[in-house]
């Protein structure tokens, strides 16, 4: 009797062992089936263009900051022009804060980078003649600030000879910043975030991309446009001074050069396919207007010149325009931070009085009455209704 008990327990516990084993096993089989069910599920949402960023997908909003004219102190004739110390760190300051974020920061190199004052223009006189090369390492300073874009089309990119060209080149080259409107390196073309980015600078000086030949930049801004999404135009041109912050709408001269008519070249760039015009020379700030959606800005005046410029008056106060479009270059809005240089350190800073957005309101009314733009007191500038 005792042997029969013996024999039933023992097929209890063979059968329950033989229960707690398949279930664990089908337990096993069963998470190791659910791991693999999602797996799939997450490479399906992997592989689903519609729920992946693609690679080269197109911003909502495109955001440009530029300024005008840029010269952080000359070794020409000798030291006495530069910085203390050489130092450069001081140009942008209390400003770079202003360019974070934006996808270009544009400025116009007003000069050369070079270490050597060899091949310098002549001057009979060297007190009254004005020569700019700025050192190889004022480079650092740019990068630091953020500008990624740069024209060299201007009347003293040239000031030390094809070997300045060169050596600005080169330095620009090194430190992974865009660069055109020499004849050697007319346009350049560049992609961030998905958006290919078109440009090319113009001025009426010898080895620049000439502004007064329209039919020529007509031709480069259709090519720039057929392989980009946005093209940006920069031009070196107009009259100088007090005397020139209004836009004739013709022709212009300076000391019996003709510096070209910024009115006619705009609108012809932008109906070549253009999207966006910087202007600078005139070394006061100009008048904006909006022509078939695109945005002009027809000078940006003296925005970090340490030296051998002249800094008083209008001239010493200069925009930072941030300026929003679409994918395709389309003008949304744009805001105008002001800025000004004090003569005694040229170190360009925040103008709380507002003066420069006072200027570009002021001759925007004269220069372009039938705009539909307003420029508010607080910088922004927006389609009117």
């Amino acid at each position: 009797m005792k042997r029969f008990l013996y024999v039933i327990v023992l097929i209890v516990i063979l059968l329950a062992l033989y229960l707690t084993v398949s279930y664990i096993c089908h337990a096993k089989e069963t998470v190791s089936s659910d791991v693999s069910i999602e797996q799939t599920v997450n490479e399906d949402l992997l592989n689903d263009e519609f729920l992946t960023e693609k690679k080269g997908s197109l911003k909502d909003t495109v955001e440009i900051v530029a300024v005008g004219d840029i010269m952080m102190g000359t070794i020409y004739p000798n030291g006495e022009y530069l910085p203390k110390n050489n130092d450069c760190s001081r140009s942008f300051s209390m400003v770079k804060k202003y360019f974070a974020g934006a996808d270009i920061v544009f400025g116009n190199l007003e000069g050369a980078l070079t270490d050597s004052r060899d091949n310098a223009k002549r001057c009979n006189n060297p007190d009254v003649c004005y020569v700019f090369g700025m050192p190889t390492k004022f480079v650092e300073c740019l990068v630091d600030a953020g500008f990624n874009l740069l024209s060299l089309a201007n009347n003293h990119s040239g000031d030390f000879g094809e070997q300045g060209r060169k050596s600005t080149i080169q330095t620009l080259q090194k430190a992974g910043i865009n660069y055109a409107g020499l004849t050697d390196c007319p346009t350049a073309e560049l992609e961030i975030d998905g958006i290919k980015y078109g440009f090319c600078a113009f001025a009426p000086n010898i080895g620049t991309i000439d502004v007064r030949n329209i039919p020529a930049a007509e031709a480069i801004v259709k090519s720039l446009k057929q392989r980009c999404d946005i093209v940006i135009i920069s031009f070196h041109a107009g009259g100088e001074g007090r005397g020139a912050q209004n836009v004739t709408r013709q022709s212009e001269t300076y000391i019996g050069e003709n510096r070209g008519n910024v009115y006619e070249f705009t609108h012809k760039m932008i109906d070549a396919g253009a999207d966006l015009l910087l202007g600078h020379g005139p070394h006061v700030t100009r008048a904006v207007e909006i022509y078939k959606n695109r945005f002009i800005a027809y000078s940006m005046g003296n925005f970090s010149t340490y030296s051998r410029v002249n800094v008083q008056g209008v001239n010493g106060i200069a925009p930072i325009f941030r300026i929003y479009t679409t994918p395709k270059g389309e003008f949304i809005k744009a805001h105008i931070t002001p800025t000004w240089q004090p003569s005694e350190d040229r170190t360009p800073r925040l103008d709380k009085e507002n003066r420069v957005i006072k200027v570009i309101q002021n001759l925007t009314k004269t220069d372009f009455p039938e705009q539909k733009i307003t420029i508010r007191d607080d910088g922004w500038i927006v389609v009117s209704d």
